[in-house]
């Protein structure tokens, strides 16, 4: 039986079957692969680089500031370490530095007497402190109270050499105001300063331990110097290798070179300076010897600074005429000894322009004091050798640049012609 009602559902059915039939293939694409929407963002949104919301992004900046600070701490804990322990970093370089001084003395023991490694370097290191040993007890005496005697009288000489009849004229400046205050100042020091180089029973024990622990470990050192070159050979590629072991061969001659012409020209310019002070009278030369030689340690600007004390402590003493024998004296044997003496011992061992020289002797000098100025040359040299092998490659390359840049001869005697 019809009715509206029942054909009302009928309709109702089949539209729901092809709607459904219609829908499922869609469905099962969708579902395979779906579709992805990019959401546009606004043009007044905060994005940072990254693509992310500040807020978002916290955590990260967290995580960099804990690692700053975790840097900060163990830079600070190096730091205080290294301030804690700077006596004892010194003693190993100073080690390390007399360990490189002796090595071509070894080498050349060894040749000569055909002994191995461990007993050469024994017998040259224990020697020479054994030698150093002697003449120290044999002349430190002397040259001390000498140096003491010098100090002590400084005064007297400053107020002798302002009286003269050539130098009047200074004294009532301030400049020989100064110098006489400052000869008052050293000359009350100096006998403190001499009881304790000369030690008190902590002092010496101190000073005998410490060179006690440069002396072994400079030692064993060259013991083990083949056995750590084996070490870089083995731990870097061959070319490598050989490359920073040859670099290590020609520090070690530098040092060595500068160590042993350093301390012969030294002996040579205290002896002839302090051997013409005792010509010309002065009561003073043994000192006078030793501070020119000592000086002379310092490059450039020693034998300088070793005129300044001699010529007027010649001056107050025997006057004028003794005073330019020994000005005379000291420019002649600087010339010999920067023309002659110096390339003749050094040769190119130490070949560094004196302008990086002085930089050195300032900078080292302001960080290890006296002792810094004595080893500025060879650790400046040293480092110049490093710097030239490691900008090797880039130097041939640019001169192969320059090269090809650079006109060939016969197109530019045309062009000329």
């Amino acid at each position: 039986m019809w009715s509206p009602v029942s054909e009302t559902l009928s309709a109702r059915r089949s539209r729901r079957r092809s709607g459904a039939s219609g829908a499922g293939p869609h469905r099962a694409v969708r579902r395979v692969q779906p579709t992805l929407y990019a959401r546009a963002v606004p043009q007044n949104a905060e994005v940072t680089t990254a693509g992310l919301p500040p807020d978002r992004r916290r955590p990260f900046q967290t995580a960099l500031t804990l690692r700053t600070l975790l840097l900060a701490a163990l830079v600070a804990g190096l730091a205080v370490v290294v301030s804690s322990i700077i006596d004892m970093l010194l003693i190993v370089f100073l080690g390390i530095f007399l360990a490189l001084v002796f090595e071509v003395p070894v080498r050349t023991f060894m040749r000569l007497t055909h002994r191995g490694r461990g007993l050469s370097a024994t017998i040259v290191v224990l020697g020479s402190a054994v030698l150093v040993t002697v003449l120290a007890l044999i002349l430190l005496v002397p040259l001390v109270g000498s140096v003491r005697d010098f100090l002590k009288d400084l005064p007297q000489l400053v107020d002798e050499l302002r009286d003269s009849g050539e130098l009047s004229w200074l004294g009532d400046s301030g400049a020989a105001e100064n110098v006489q205050q400052g000869a008052d100042s050293l000359s009350s020091t100096i006998p403190d300063a001499v009881d304790a180089l000369l030690g008190v029973a902590g002092a010496a024990f101190s000073v005998g331990l410490t060179l006690f622990t440069l002396i072994f470990l400079a030692l064993f050192l060259l013991v083990d110097m083949v056995r750590l070159q084996e070490v870089v050979r083995t731990t870097l590629v061959p070319i490598e290798a050989e490359r920073w072991l040859e670099v290590w061969e020609r520090v070690t001659e530098t040092v060595s070179r500068w160590a042993i012409g350093a301390l012969t020209i030294a002996v040579i310019a205290g002896t002839t300076q302090g051997v013409t002070a005792a010509l010309l009278g002065s009561s003073y030369a043994l000192a006078l010897g030793l501070i020119a030689g000592l000086l002379d340690l310092i490059p450039n600007i020693g034998a300088t600074i070793a005129a300044f004390i001699l010529v007027p402590t010649l001056w107050a003493e025997e006057g004028i005429t003794a005073a330019v024998i020994m000005l005379v004296v000291i420019l002649v044997y600087q010339q010999l000894e920067n023309n002659l003496l110096s390339p003749t011992i050094y040769g190119k061992a130490v070949n560094i322009m004196p302008f990086f020289v002085i930089l050195g002797v300032t900078l080292f000098g302001a960080l290890l004091g006296v002792l810094g100025a004595l080893v500025a040359v060879p650790v400046t040299a040293s480092l110049q050798i490093v710097a030239q092998e490691v900008t090797k490659a880039r130097r041939a390359r640019i001169a192969e640049l320059r090269a090809a840049a650079a006109p060939a001869p016969a197109a530019a005697d045309a062009s000329a012609s």
